[in-house]
């Protein structure tokens, strides 16, 4: 029994996360892009009416993902593990800690911030003036979006690397306190490139899909290394 409620948890956490993380591609890879090429009414119109349902799977697969993850990662490190810190303890903690911040990034500033975005284009539909909060809203939304984005490539390879891939062969406490500042101090600069400021002209590399891919490149290989010294 208990291997089962294992598996239909993994299975679960798979299926929300393939929904959630294949809805942020598609808004950075797919809507971004089409949205700064097509004409202002149809672009008013999707925002009204596309925009709105592709956000309701977004957030509800982030919730989905972080909801079963987390009681799976319970049962399974409490359960087999006894709560030790293993490779695949760590492995799973970093890669977790990169997708709850991107789960409270689509909360608390995606879904907020878009929903200003989505009244100011219905409004203005109506006959409405503009609301002059949309378009910072707006711009936070996207770097939000595009930091997560950034996340996805480290997450991914983490949560991965956990059953297949042992980034070290065994813990020692002095280690594990290293990689885990270590690891905070980098993820929350990023972060907070995300949270801090939505004006000026650019906010390279988050501005091109390029940059993006290329900075979770980076951060990927950071987060290995910083695994290898301090626990190698």
């Amino acid at each position: 029994m208990f291997a089962a409620v294992l598996m239909l948890l993994r299975w679960l956490h798979f299926l929300f996360g393939i929904t959630w993380i294949g809805l942020l591609y598609y808004f950075n890879l797919v809507q971004t892009p089409f949205f700064g090429e097509t004409e202002p009414a149809v672009r008013s119109g999707a925002i009204q009416k596309l925009v709105p349902r592709a956000l309701w799977w977004f957030r509800w697969g982030a919730m989905g993902t972080v909801i079963f993850g987390l009681l799976y990662l319970l049962m399974w490190w409490g359960m087999e593990l006894s709560f030790m810190m293993t490779p695949w303890t760590v492995a799973i903690f970093t890669g977790g800690l990169l997708g709850i911040i991107m789960w409270a990034n689509v909360w608390f500033v995606i879904w907020p911030k878009q929903k200003i975005v989505i009244g100011n284009a219905t409004a203005m539909a109506a006959g409405a003036p503009a609301n002059p909060a949309a378009a910072p809203a707006g711009r936070r939304a996207a770097l939000a979006s595009r930091t997560n984005t950034l996340f996805s490539i480290p997450m991914l390879f983490f949560m991965g690397a956990a059953s297949h891939y042992a980034l070290f062969n065994k813990a020692t406490s002095g280690g594990i306190a290293g990689w885990l500042v270590i690891s905070l101090i980098v993820i929350f600069a990023v972060e907070a490139n995300a949270l801090i400021g939505s004006q000026g002209p650019t906010k390279k590399p988050l501005d091109t899909i390029g940059g993006t891919i290329t900075g979770g490149v980076i951060l990927w290989a950071v987060l290995v290394v910083v695994i290898m010294l301090t626990l190698g």
